[in-house]
């Protein structure tokens, strides 16, 4: 049912596999992989010629599934796991991590029972018949598919270190080429010196969609007395969703003395999934970082701060320290004018 289930929801599959850490590229062919493996297993399972082979498989899965959502638990990240796709999906948690360490157990007991009724041989059993030698090509094997693996896994690593930074040295190119200076954007691009707008100044007006299917601006968002302050997020961002939970938080907490609004982007289910899972309001999506060029905005994540009187009450706020901050300060009622 969860193989059926994620194949027919592989872009749902595709965003969890990212949302548990896996690079976008090789998000699509990992889901078919899953969902092909899933199968397998199942389908092995069944014939009593072959159930040691799906217990195996499945033991092998449910124990990637563990480490994964284990990892993702310890850092405080709990992503949607759709592991029944449309079906049932839901943000990890440590029930999940259970349930899939229970299943592994059961896994692990019919392997190491092997077959039931004289059907196959157990595991111990054809480990027994293995020669010195063939034993020792099967250890080298496994060594060598774990050299393999790692090795591959640092490449990756090594090719996107390279993408980064090769648009960070593009960058700087064309800012000295353009006479001007550069410095780090909390996203790891490479920004001009004159991020953001005079402090001041008039601050855009804009017209968003929300998660709701309405509109919200600017101007919805005033309330009198109360500062705004505009948080530029990014679902691909991982230190936008590693401050998540504290914005959620900062929202209700700060809800009398401060107006906090997301500038976020990309598609809505997965900006619905987060705010959902971190109680956020107040989220807006931009079409190609409109608001972020209103504003001089480089990076993410990035706040700035509009006064009550429409003005721009703070210099960019750039990075997870100064955001808490400006947060802070802005909450105190320690406005900059």
């Amino acid at each position: 049912m969860a193989g059926v289930a994620k194949l027919a929801d592989r872009a749902g599959s595709r965003r969890a596999l990212i949302d548990f850490g896996v690079p976008a590229p090789l998000a699509a062919p990992l889901a078919i992989l899953l969902t092909l493996a899933e199968l397998a297993v199942a389908a092995t399972l069944i014939p009593a010629s072959t159930a040691l082979w799906g217990a195996l498989g499945a033991l092998a899965l449910l124990l990637v599934f563990v480490g994964a959502i284990g990892f993702n638990l310890v850092r405080g990240h709990k992503p949607d796991c759709r592991c029944f796709g449309q079906i049932h999906s839901a943000p990890a948690g440590w029930n999940t991590l259970a349930r899939n360490a229970a299943l592994a157990a059961m896994a692990g007991f019919v392997v190491w029972q092997g077959y039931d009724g004289g059907a196959g041989p157990s595991v111990l059993g054809w480990l027994e018949e293995l020669s010195v030698v063939q034993l020792a090509g099967l250890v080298g094997g496994m060594v060598v598919l774990g050299l393999l693996a790692a090795q591959w896994w640092l490449l990756l690593n090594m090719v996107r270190q390279n993408g980064r930074l090769l648009v960070r040295l593009k960058a700087v190119e064309e800012a000295l080429a353009s006479g001007g200076l550069v410095h780090s954007s909390p996203n790891g691009s490479a920004a001009g010196a004159e991020e953001g707008l005079p402090l001041g100044s008039p601050a855009p007006e804009f017209g968003l969609p929300d998660l709701s299917g309405g509109t919200l601006s600017l101007g919805s968002l005033r309330s009198p007395g109360k500062p705004i302050l505009l948080l530029f997020t990014d679902p691909e961002c991982g230190p936008c969703n590693a401050l998540l939970p504290e914005v959620g938080r900062w929202q209700k907490e700060h809800a009398q003395k401060l107006t906090l609004a997301l500038i976020s982007r990309g598609e809505v289910e997965e900006n619905r999934r987060q705010a959902d899972e971190h109680g956020l309001t107040n989220v807006v999506l931009q079409a190609d970082w409109e608001v972020s060029k209103a504003y001089r905005v480089r990076g993410t994540p990035s706040a700035v701060l509009v006064l009550p009187d429409d003005s721009v009450g703070s210099p960019v706020a750039g990075g997870s320290g100064a955001i808490k901050s400006l947060v802070g300060r802005a909450a105190q009622g320690q406005l900059a004018r």
